[in-house]
């Protein structure tokens, strides 16, 4: 493990892949995995495109602490303007994912601490007591973004890098950690067989496995957006009942929930509990 380190780019040449770091640091290795975010240099390297759209939303990212207990339970609450999730992490603290349009996004990022507390706990409501920010407000544009390949000659694809979503409902995450124990269990199962793991024939089986779960995820995902950010009244009176319907049939309600947790399709064995 090298840290801090930053990939400035990579080569695929037959037998192996070369990394060369910012610092001039070369790495060579059967096989690069690249998991560095939306900006992937080394997807950028292997000649991997792009493509998705905008969404004209930013999200606005801080960690609360709270003066009630959580008690790790999430909420998501769904706004004109995006939904507004609050993640909880340890210590009656929370994160925060709000989205909202580009102008308001950039004056909450600029606003006065006072200011941006008031918009905040209107929000956020008071069934967790006060809110108090700790540390930097930060701001990401949101799209949509997805690798046209998940893999090349010795170059996988994984997390953002392979496929970049609007941070509803936090299906991301769960896209991620189902393609790195994906990716994980098929070189595993290459190497025991004495195969070249970085071949394009063993990747293919990685490819394979995660493609359609990664476009139908992605797909879902923007419909679910361009639903629920939507102010228009008959969407939202159809949105309204929909979401009423399904918080009253137990086993609905409980089949959504396993799909938002992500326990759901063909998973790895990581994903299951059982050792590779």
């Amino acid at each position: 493990m090298l840290a801090p380190a930053r990939v400035a780019g990579a080569e695929f040449s037959p037998r192996a892949a070369t990394v060369t770091l910012a610092d001039g640091r070369t790495l060579s290795a059967p096989l690069v995995v690249g998991a560095e975010g939306r900006g992937s240099a080394v997807r950028e390297a292997a000649g991997i495109g792009t493509l998705g759209w905008d969404y004209a939303q930013v999200g606005v990212v801080a960690t609360v602490r709270m003066s009630r207990p959580h008690g790790g339970v999430a909420h998501e609450y769904f706004l004109p303007e995006g939904p507004f999730a609050i993640l909880p992490l340890t210590g009656d603290r929370a994160s925060l994912v709000w989205t909202e349009s580009r102008k308001r996004a950039e004056a909450l990022k600029s606003a006065r601490p006072e200011v941006f507390h008031a918009h905040l706990q209107r929000r956020f409501g008071d069934h967790l007591g006060e809110a108090v920010v700790e540390g930097q407000v930060f701001t990401y544009p949101l799209s949509l973004q997805l690798a046209e390949r998940l893999t090349g000659h010795r170059v996988a694809l994984l997390g953002d890098a392979a496929h970049g979503v609007h941070p509803i409902a936090g299906q991301g995450l769960n896209l991620g950690l189902k393609g790195a124990a994906a990716l994980a269990e098929v070189i595993v199962e290459a190497s025991r067989l004495g195969e070249d793991f970085g071949s394009e024939a063993v990747l293919e089986r990685y490819a394979a496995w995660r493609r359609f779960d990664t476009v139908s995820l992605s797909a879902g995902m923007d419909a679910f957006v361009r639903l629920f950010s939507n102010d228009n009244p008959a969407v939202r009176l159809a949105r309204g009942a929909g979401m009423a319907v399904v918080n009253r049939i137990g086993p609905a309600r409980r089949f959504f929930m396993h799909q938002a947790g992500g326990a759901v399709g063909d998973l790895p064995k990581l994903l299951r509990g059982e050792r590779l």
